[in-house]
């Protein structure tokens, strides 16, 4: 099989659904955040589980491997291949939530970030600097939304199958709260930050083949200033995922910063056209 046919292999399956529609149980606790309750009737590990066998995860790393260093904004093979890699990360990502009390409160509420959960006028209304208006002005600043983030299918356990969905659902407020946009330098940052953070193998690989795509000057930057700031922040930082950002809108994102023992960044990039390298 051809990596060209590995890709449309994975591309064909990662768009698979089941027959039928599962019965999802929805409740709304702390205003306007939506939480998919452990009562959920449903089939299946949770809704939209795919069940592969170890060969097939194999062939859909490889192929979402293959799509996404060609192309690094196919965020839907990004999210295969993350799935499909890191369910080692995943368990230790889930033992740190679970050792930490806001963490814990996460894993057992589930809430989700999506443009249905956000209060945008409130947001909206907050001072200049809180992380709730920081976060809209990232969406806005690089045309992005929370609901382009892809449902988790191929991870075989509930628990963790939801913990991979939150750290999608949280990546754009790590932008946020690091200071880097979405052009090639600003997530090629953020992936080391997070390869140093998750150990996820998707983040490790993104952080090594990155670079690839910058410029000499943004690779000077990246090895001289950003990446020894993203790897030791990410290092030394609380866990990422044991926040519970919605609760959390009004406070400054100085203050989170340094809650969470990040430092501020050392180049200030501006949001531009998001191929822009």
């Amino acid at each position: 099989m051809s990596l060209s046919s590995l890709s449309r292999f994975c591309w064909s399956v990662s768009r698979l659904r089941y027959p039928f529609t599962p019965k999802v149980c929805v409740n709304q606790v702390h205003g306007s955040t939506s939480v998919l309750t452990d009562s959920c009737c449903h089939e299946g590990l949770y809704p939209g589980h795919i069940t592969t066998s170890p060969f097939q995860k194999a062939l859909l790393a490889v192929g979402s491997g293959v799509a996404a260093l060609h192309d690094p904004y196919r965020h839907d093979m990004v999210a295969v291949l993350g799935e499909t890699t890191g369910h080692l990360a995943l368990m230790k990502l889930r033992d740190t939530m679970r050792n930490d009390p806001e963490g814990l409160t996460i894993l057992a509420e589930r809430p989700r970030i999506r443009l249905s959960t956000l209060d945008l006028k409130e947001m909206a209304s907050l001072p200049d600097g809180s992380l709730g208006r920081e976060y809209l002005r990232f969406l806005e600043d690089n045309l992005v939304t929370p609901d382009s983030r892809a449902d988790v299918k191929f991870v075989d356990d509930e628990e963790l199958a939801y913990v991979m969905q939150r750290y999608r659902e949280v990546h754009d407020l790590l932008h946020t709260l690091l200071g880097m946009p979405t052009n090639m330098l600003g997530e090629v940052a953020v992936k080391w930050f997070e390869a140093a953070q998750t150990g996820l193998p998707m983040c490790a690989l993104g952080a090594v083949l990155g670079p690839l795509r910058l410029n000499a000057s943004r690779l000077q930057s990246l090895f001289t200033l950003l990446g020894p700031w993203a790897l030791h922040n990410g290092h030394r930082a609380r866990c990422v995922l044991s926040i519970f950002y919605e609760r959390r809108w009004s406070q400054s994102i100085a203050d989170l910063r340094q809650e969470l023992n990040i430092e501020t960044p050392p180049v200030i990039l501006t949001a531009t056209n998001r191929r822009n390298i």
